[in-house]
């Protein structure tokens, strides 16, 4: 459920982007949507999963500590992931006027303005939802990996 918040919200990102820069509804930034909802995805799922693996593997109780241990272990892969693409964008972000640009420069701005929303959703939002809902998750996890260690020592 909290993933697909985090790529719903994403692509909402994105969209008000287009309707903002006024950007013509193409294949492109539709495939673009797509692309950053699967980053957006990628980086929720790691980072919830990076989470239940310091519950489950690691022992780190549930709380503020396991979720700000996970989100600063998490942090440097996220914000690689959103430089290189930025970095990728900037050739389409500049010289907006050069000829062969009219349709990639709009896309380019929509994509980088979403690109950033996600960043900041996955980085602030993705703990926070965490640290409310997947307390009972993770104590469902462990309980059922107890069970297991139990059944397998018998």
């Amino acid at each position: 459920m909290l993933i697909r918040l985090m790529a719903i919200l994403a692509a909402a990102c994105v969209a008000a982007g287009a309707a903002r820069a006024q950007s013509p509804d193409t294949i492109l930034l539709n495939g673009k949507i797509v692309t950053l909802a699967g980053i957006s995805l990628r980086n929720g799922i790691l980072k919830v999963s990076h989470f239940l693996n310091l519950g489950l593997l690691e022992g780190v109780g549930f709380g503020d500590d396991l979720v700000l241990r996970g989100s600063r272990e998490r942090l440097t892969p996220v914000l690689t992931t959103a430089l290189a693409a930025a970095f990728a964008l900037l050739p389409l972000l500049a010289g907006a006027e050069a000829a062969g640009k009219e349709i990639l420069h709009p896309v380019a701005v929509v994509v980088f303005g979403g690109l950033i929303s996600a960043t900041l959703l996955d980085t602030f939002l993705t703990p926070l939802l965490f640290r409310r809902f997947g307390g009972k998750p993770l104590a469902r996890l462990m309980a059922v990996q107890t069970r297991a260690a139990q059944e397998t020592a018998m």
